[in-house]
């Protein structure tokens, strides 16, 4: 890829021999001022002798001194954005000469805005059917299920382990059971793969689980509903609201996914990387809220990371677009919204908000959650802007 068609860019840069010689004089007699020197007292060595002596200190002060400033004049005066860190190399630094070297970095990438108004997008129709109604009740049955002991029933069930199925079955509450277990070689638990453990088990009690029945009582007992009748109303609701937040979700990655095919630009190596990194690590976290030790995991987890370079490259894009959209469109985040995620976040940590403003501000973590708010913003803009159909959900 060539420079034009990236994000990188490399300026070769000279400083004037008249400007090194003022810095190297001025370095050279702050070293003279606290140098120690043998046979001299602290501040009276010549400099010329101080020159020879610290002659590679010297050097790096005048690289430090010197190149920064240069680097900034020059990107200013290309108007460019820099989003990593010059790198310097290929330096030509002889005495009483000029400086020359290379200053390499990405910066944000240079494009025109194409079509983001007026976009026509469609969205799945998702309705709420009776069938539906009627899972999600079966599901709070489900959850609103008990143990009971059940007397005098054999123990055993066609869903445990085949070993203790057979060694279990017929088992009753006070009974004590001695048995080996052999673990076939290709069991998941890399633990217990081929291995044989004895167990042993006493039987405390068999309990079965029930479910609630259907009725007003059941209405009452998880919602404040008190029918029957009204419960399934509020599931109805409470499904609808769903959809709804379903299909605003949809139109916003639609309208955003549009924009994003429709622009063709590099970007920023450095931003990729991020990115890469984000999605890697918001998909540990997904894992350890679900009860799971991704370290536990046999998963090579470079590959994972590599196989989210393309969508990172459409996330990179997409809030490049957002970024000049907002800017062209003179979106802004007030204060009055900044300080209502605040307030948001406080109340779901259980922290005041002045304490989660303390924390953020600390963290330099308020210019982030801005842009990020600001993005969200453009985000409902647009598609405000755009022309949202619905359809029939395609059969897959």
């Amino acid at each position: 890829m060539t420079e034009a068609a990236s994000c990188r860019r490399e300026l070769e840069l000279e400083i004037p021999a008249e400007e090194v010689q003022k810095a190297t004089e001025r370095i050279a007699r702050e070293f003279a001022r606290v140098a120690r020197v043998p046979g001299f007292r602290p501040g009276k060595a010549p400099v010329t002798l101080i020159r020879r002596r610290f002659a590679d200190d010297i050097k790096s002060e005048i690289l430090q001194s010197l190149l920064p400033d240069q680097i900034e004049k020059a990107v200013t005066e290309q108007k460019l954005v820099p989003v990593t860190r010059p790198q310097v190399d290929k330096v030509d630094f002889l005495e009483n000469g000029p400086l020359k070297f290379r200053a390499s970095f990405e910066v944000l990438p240079e494009f025109s805005l194409g079509q983001y108004k007026d976009l026509e997008v469609e969205v799945d129709a998702l309705a709420v059917t009776d069938e539906d109604v009627d899972k999600a009740l079966e599901e709070l049955r489900d959850r609103a299920a008990e143990f009971v002991d059940v007397e005098a029933r054999p123990l055993g069930a066609k869903e445990t382990m085949e070993a203790f199925t057979e060694n279990l079955r017929g088992a009753k509450p006070g009974e004590q059971k001695h048995f080996d277990v052999v673990y076939p070689a290709d069991y998941p638990d890399s633990k217990l793969a081929g291995k044989t453990y004895r167990y042993a088990a006493d039987v405390l009690g068999i309990k079965e689980r029930k479910r609630p029945e259907l009725n007003d009582e059941f209405a009452k007992k998880v919602s404040d509903a008190q029918t029957l009748e009204d419960l399934r109303g509020k599931v109805r609701q409470g499904l609808e609201s769903a959809r709804e937040q379903r299909q605003k979700d949809q139109a916003r990655d639609r309208v955003l996914a549009k924009i994003v095919a429709a622009h063709d630009f590099p970007v920023p190596e450095a931003l990729v990387e991020q990115q890469m990194d984000v999605r890697l690590e918001r998909a540990v976290r997904s894992l350890a809220s679900q009860g799971v030790d991704p370290r536990a995991l046999n998963v090579d987890w470079v590959s994972m990371r590599s196989r989210q370079r393309e969508r990172a490259v459409e996330d990179v894009k997409a809030e490049l677009l957002l970024d000049r959209i907002a800017t062209e469109e003179k979106i802004e985040v007030n204060d009055e919204e900044l300080e209502k995620e605040i307030a948001g976040l406080a109340e779901r940590s259980g922290e005041s908000a002045a304490v989660m403003r303390a924390r953020l501000t600390k963290q330099g973590a308020l210019d982030r959650m801005k842009s990020k708010l600001r993005s969200e913003k453009t985000l409902e803009w647009l598609c405000q802007n755009s022309r949202i159909r619905t359809q029939e959900k395609k059969e897959t």
